[in-house]
């Protein structure tokens, strides 16, 4: 880890927006060199600690270990673009290819891949293109190619670009297979160190991923010291439980917009707990009526409803509102087909 002097024209994000709030001034003329290094170099700095998540890429023989990396949900991305340069200052534009089916080496499966690519265009800067993949027989391969395309693209203007330097670490799995406890970032990999001026060195950055806060806790607490209390815990063990019928966009949305955390574990007050269950436990009502609607509609008309919704696919859905917009849709039509 090396301490580099800070670059001049480095300032704060509310510094850079007096001069980007106008979408006029965005859109209608490019910005001198050092305003765009200004602007990089605000694109540079780490996102939060509290807004990466990990993923798992390799799993021991017994599976009761795993390698993971970090990374940051593309709705991060998308929000420190808005910061900088409000949602008229920039745009993405997707292309998608599909190749022709192929044998898979890995399992020998017969699938096809495709290809999302995405421009990305920053009014007064520039554009910068990447494409990301995945294979078709994953019931999500749009939406993940696409995500993957835009988060490469930010890349070219140093967004999360610094994720690209952590080498996999390895962390005990639960009995699903996720992480049993989150390893949290540190050293030059805060947004706080970064404008010190700290930096990765040359080599991989394991060294600055820390064990998780609840490991350090136990490694240094005492028996006297307090620890959760049983009613919390019970509470949070409850809204774990909603992952899997909620889904993933779902579950993190609810967690990210009631209570600015992506694990249950970071709430410290009961109140926002048990707010974060009632709303959760009320979504997963939703989404059994969905089902439910689905399965009279029938999926042509599901589909032709949810397309007038811009709604791609229910997996997307994040937010209670958008939910129960689609519910209350897909019962109305019901009833519509059942009336005439």
């Amino acid at each position: 880890m090396t301490a580099l002097k800070k670059n001049p024209a480095s300032v704060r994000p509310d510094e850079l927006t007096k001069s980007a709030s106008a979408p006029s001034s965005i859109l209608g003329s490019r910005f001198n060199i050092d305003k765009v290094k200004a602007f990089v170099a605000e694109l540079e700095v780490p996102f939060s600690p509290s807004l990466i998540e990990w993923r798992v890429v390799k799993v021991s023989e017994d599976r009761s270990r795993g390698q993971v990396i970090p990374y940051a949900d593309q709705r991060a991305y998308t929000d420190r673009l808005n910061e900088l340069f409000t949602p008229a200052g920039w745009t993405r534009k997707y292309t998608v290819h599909t190749s022709a089916t192929f044998e898979r080496s890995r399992d020998n499966k017969v699938a096809a891949k495709v290809f999302v690519t995405c421009e990305l265009t920053i009014h007064g800067i520039g554009s910068h293109s990447a494409t990301g993949e995945e294979w078709t027989d994953n019931e999500n391969a749009g939406t993940s190619a696409e995500a993957q395309a835009f988060k490469r693209a930010c890349s070219c203007f140093g967004l999360g670009r610094y994720l690209y330097n952590f080498n996999a670490v390895w962390v005990d799995l639960d009995e699903h297979g996720h992480p049993s406890e989150m390893p949290q970032l540190g050293g030059w990999a805060t947004p706080e160190a970064w404008r010190k001026g700290l930096r990765p060195s040359l080599h991989g950055e394991s060294h600055a991923v820390k064990p998780s806060a609840l490991a350090e806790k136990k490694k240094n607490s005492r028996p006297d010291e307090p620890s959760v209390p049983p009613e919390d815990r019970q509470l949070i063990q409850q809204i774990e439980a909603m992952a899997q019928p909620l889904g993933k966009a779902m579950y993190r949305g609810l967690l990210k917009t009631i209570a600015r955390v992506w694990q249950p574990s970071d709430i410290r007050d009961r109140a926002v707990l048990e707010k974060v269950l009632a709303t959760m436990q009320s979504a997963a009502q939703g989404l059994r009526r969905l089902e439910a609607a689905q399965e009279r509609i029938g999926s042509e008309a599901t589909k032709a409803l949810m397309n007038s919704m811009h709604v791609r696919s229910v997996a997307q859905v994040d937010n209670l509102e958008t939910l129960r917009q689609l519910v209350h849709a897909l019962e109305q039509s019901e009833e519509q087909t059942s009336a005439s």
